[in-house]
């Protein structure tokens, strides 16, 4: 892969991450521009090196990479961040939602990192409806914000 080529996909994923990030801060939410953008930028980061570690190892035939285990730590460690943000107050859960946006940065991220450049921007818009056009459409019918 090129160096350029990373380096865009870099910037890209901080940029969509960022987004996101700043509709919640927007909302005044715990988890804001940093941390969306930081949990973009190492998954990403996490995909494009293991994708890269199966390039470089794969003439030795000794070394098994499987890119897919990254998919699957990614998910499991953006389980604990998606965890701590989850908590009780006043006998309400709070910070699913953000729990969730976490996630689904993710897997932009990942996305981005495996070069789907379109899919990934799609995903941060369709993320960015869901958070404010639902979260309006909510705070209509149900009369609070969830």
């Amino acid at each position: 892969m090129i160096d350029f080529e990373v380096a865009y996909q870099l910037f890209l994923v901080v940029f969509l991450g960022a987004l996101i990030g700043l509709e919640r801060e927007a909302k005044k939410k715990a988890a804001g521009v940093q941390t969306y953008s930081l949990v973009a930028l190492g998954s990403c980061f996490f995909t494009i090196l293991s994708f890269e570690m199966v390039r470089v190892f794969f003439k030795n035939s000794d070394v098994i990479f499987d890119p897919l285990r990254v998919v699957q730590s990614v998910a499991i460690g953006i389980g604990f961040i998606g965890a701590g943000a989850i908590f009780s107050q006043k006998g309400e859960i709070v910070g699913l939602t953000t729990a969730a946006g976490l996630w689904v940065v993710a897997a932009i991220g990942m996305a981005v990192g495996v070069r789907l450049y379109f899919l990934s921007t799609v995903v941060t818009f369709l993320t960015l409806l869901i958070f404010s056009g639902l979260g309006w459409i909510e705070l209509k019918i149900f009369g609070n914000e969830k």
